[in-house]
């Protein structure tokens, strides 16, 4: 008992480090992905790779914050005493609760800096560089996009549209804002590469190869409707996932003998 704190404290550390360098689980509130991702799916996202300069690709599924007017605000205020107030903002900042003021967002890549991204084609495809792609994620009865579009992405931004896109309010809608509706790779909070609860579907979220194989953009010469509130909330690995890795260190005393 005397070594419960210390574990406790080791733990929520573990917790911390992984929510900000290596891995976090959104819990997604919305249909905007269906039928890829579903209400309710957690979803495991890599915040690793990002540090060593890798960069969302075509296809991939990214969580990203809100640039600005993609989600509304409308945050009550909260009942809790001054205690259990506390308790929470130490919980959810080392990941271990979601918090009340995330604006953070999940949908695919589908055009990356330098690409011309359009829909629709003659047979209501969308075409990224004048080659038209096939989605075989779309959910069921929609079409690629009701609202015709055509924008040229700019660097060091992306294009993202959700995979039911009858009801996701992505980069076609805000095409007034700074970007034309892209945006930045520096507010990228990591790729979603796989769902992780329910059991039953735990998958892979793999890039479509119509998307993943398209030739590169030529770079120009010298250059280098989502519900209010609806963005995947941060959760993390459960504290009892830090707490056992930690016991085999912490019950480890020296000079102590096994039988």
């Amino acid at each position: 008992m005397r070594e419960f704190p210390l574990i406790v404290v080791v733990a929520l550390l573990v917790a911390l480090v992984m929510k900000t360098f290596l891995v976090q689980v959104f819990v997604i509130p919305s249909g905007s992905m269906e039928e890829t991702i579903q209400i309710g799916d957690r979803v495991l996202v890599d915040k690793f790779t990002p540090w060593f300069g890798a960069e969302p690709e075509r296809g991939d599924v990214v969580v990203f914050k809100d640039p600005g007017g993609w989600l509304e605000s409308d945050h009550q205020p909260s009942k809790d005493g001054p205690v259990l107030r506390g308790a929470k903002q130490v919980l959810t900042f080392v990941g271990l609760l979601p918090s009340d003021s995330e604006q953070d967002l999940i949908k695919r890549v589908i055009g990356v800096s330098g690409d011309t991204v359009e829909c629709c084609d003659d047979q209501g495809r969308v075409s990224v560089n004048g080659t038209p792609i096939d989605e075989p994620y779309l959910a069921a009865g929609n079409p690629p996009s009701r609202q015709p579009f055509k924008v040229k992405v700019p660097q060091g931004r992306l294009w993202v549209m959700g995979d039911h896109r009858d009801v996701s309010a992505d980069s076609r809608f805000h095409m007034g804002n700074p970007g034309q509706g892209t945006i930045p790779l520096s507010g990228v909070v990591g790729r979603a590469f796989t769902i992780v609860w329910p059991v039953d579907r735990i998958n892979q979220l793999d890039a479509p190869s119509s998307l993943s194989k398209l030739a590169k953009a030529p770079q120009a010469r010298g250059s280098a409707p989502d519900s209010p509130g609806a963005g995947p909330v941060p959760m993390e690995p459960p504290l009892v996932m830090g707490v056992l890795g930690i016991l085999p260190l912490v019950g480890r005393r020296p000079g102590r003998r096994s039988a």
